[in-house]
């Protein structure tokens, strides 16, 4: 798609770049999400790390971190410290000594159970279709991103 000048005004202001504008919420969904992940103990990039395995457990610190869209020498310490704090278990692949497994233990699957709603939905103000249209437009642009990177 070819940019025109009515799109991208001649003195563009920082409230005009996508970029920020996604930038930005992300910070709002950080500070929105602090109380609730203070009472847990968790970090969000702990919580997103948990709610990982919650969705496929027994896996590999190289899945986990493309799930998670972290390199390994910033997941490490994630995982280092949710196994401290007795949420998950990390143990050599017995069948490939070089991958490390990633599961959670009893504790960390019980952070599922009778917590408040960790999904922030109705904060967002969004309708249930627009919060669905919205996360699929993230990640289409996510998405795209990664395959313009990948290509140039």
């Amino acid at each position: 798609m070819k940019t025109t000048d009515k799109t991208v005004p001649a003195n563009p202001k920082l409230s005009d770049f996508l970029c920020f504008a996604v930038y930005s919420t992300n910070l709002a969904f950080g500070k929105a999400y602090k109380p609730i992940l203070e009472q847990l103990g968790l970090t969000y990039t702990q919580y997103i790390t948990i709610v990982a395995l919650w969705e496929q457990d027994d896996q590999t610190v190289g899945s986990l971190g493309e799930k998670l869209f972290l390199e390994s020498n910033t997941l490490t310490p994630i995982l280092k410290k949710l196994e401290a704090m007795g949420y998950l278990q990390r143990q050599r692949d017995p069948e490939d000594e070089r991958q490390v497994r990633i599961s959670l233990t009893k504790q960390g699957r019980q952070l599922r159970e009778g917590r408040p709603e960790l999904g922030l939905s109705d904060a967002t103000g969004l309708t249930p279709e627009e919060f669905m249209d919205m996360q699929k437009a993230v990640v289409t642009l996510r998405n795209n991103l990664i395959k313009w990177t990948k290509a140039g």
